[in-house]
């Protein structure tokens, strides 16, 4: 049986649309955005004494606890993340720290108007995190998690039906 090139590209259409990989698209997101903010904890803690003075004071706190909080943050949060448990509260810290570094970007930068900052400055960053960290707030973790697989084993514990369980 020969498919004809309309044909074949119909198929390839109807493919591209219609197929949907929501769980391994979640997983992706979880991995790559605790992987990025995990290695900066990971510098963070081979260079501690380097910078240890010069990071920036937050909420009250000195610079060294204010690092290592980032530092807690970023490693314990990103782990937690990755493996999508407790994802949702686990993404609420790192929110939080990169609305605070983009006020330090922002407020840091006085010669420098926040709506002329150009693609290549460092205020992106920050604002790249809250997108991401936003979307997983709104579709949660996904079907590739721990916490699927915690809320499964509960259900079932529970002698109820996996209808009980929404889209995770």
């Amino acid at each position: 049986m020969r498919m004809t090139p309309v044909k074949l590209l119909k198929k390839l259409y109807f493919w591209s649309t219609g197929y949907s990989y929501t769980n391994l698209g979640r997983l992706f997101l979880r991995l790559f955005v605790g992987i990025m903010l995990l290695q900066f904890g990971i510098r963070q803690i081979g260079h501690f004494h380097d910078i240890c003075d010069t990071f920036p004071a937050a909420l009250g706190m000195d610079s060294a606890t204010t690092l290592i909080v980032m530092i807690v943050i970023e490693v314990v949060c990103s782990t937690f993340i990755m493996f999508g448990f407790i994802t949702r509260l686990m993404i609420v810290p790192p929110f939080v720290a990169m609305v605070i570094a983009e006020y330090h970007i922002l407020h840091d930068t006085v010669s420098t108007l926040p709506y002329l900052l150009d693609w290549f400055q460092e205020g992106y960053l920050p604002i790249m995190f809250l997108g991401i960290y936003f979307f997983l707030l709104l579709v949660g973790p996904g079907k590739i998690s721990v916490d699927y697989f915690l809320s499964l084993h509960i259900i079932h514990s529970d002698n109820q039906s996996e209808s009980q369980l929404e889209e995770v």
